[in-house]
């Protein structure tokens, strides 16, 4: 019997201890790396207010600069914060070595609130609905001395969610939901 018609599980048991063993992938190649700082730096376009902190030290969240940037994030209209998704500062830092850029990220909104979303729903056919902002999952962003469309082809290119393109607005919109674009 050749190759091709075994099972898996007959090449697999047909191996010795070792074999197998030279087969799996060592700690190197199996795990992502645990070890370093990620950072951060947050300038609020409406409230005037900045955070800057390391959100990630060898491999945990800092549960303080965490709640500093949920603060600095917050729907301003209703004064009201609430958890940004990991998975969005995640995005962010990529989004910022992608362009080798670790300048302030302007932030035109964060988390907003139901109440405040309806609002500008109902002044704006370009506010979701049901808004991913309202789940702390989406920004709206600027970052000084890079071009919209260069923010964008950046965001685009990771391929980690949602990406919107407001050039005449000067901002892009991304967000952790599935992958798609507009604008």
């Amino acid at each position: 019997m050749t190759i091709e018609c075994l099972t898996r599980r007959q090449v697999l048991l047909g191996l010795s201890g070792a074999a197998v063993a030279t087969m799996l992938p060592n700690t190197a190649q199996a795990s992502r790396s645990t070890h370093g700082v990620k950072e951060l730096h947050f300038y609020n376009r409406h409230t005037g207010e900045s955070s800057q902190g390391s959100f990630w030290v060898d491999g945990q969240y800092q549960a303080d600069i965490l709640t500093e940037f949920n603060q600095v994030l917050r729907d301003h209209r209703q004064n009201v914060a609430a958890p940004i998704d990991k998975r969005l500062f995640e995005y962010l830092y990529k989004l910022q070595l992608t362009l080798n850029n670790q300048d302030e990220i302007h932030v035109i909104s964060a988390y907003r609130s139901p109440k405040t979303n309806q609002m500008l729903a109902s002044k704006s056919k370009g506010v979701a609905k049901k808004s991913y902002h309202m789940k702390g999952m989406a920004m709206d962003i600027a970052i000084p001395g890079v071009s919209t469309k260069n923010l964008r082809d950046a965001a685009v290119s990771l391929k980690l969610g949602g990406v919107g393109f407001y050039p005449r607005d000067g901002f892009i919109h991304v967000d952790c939901g599935p992958v798609r674009r507009w604008g």
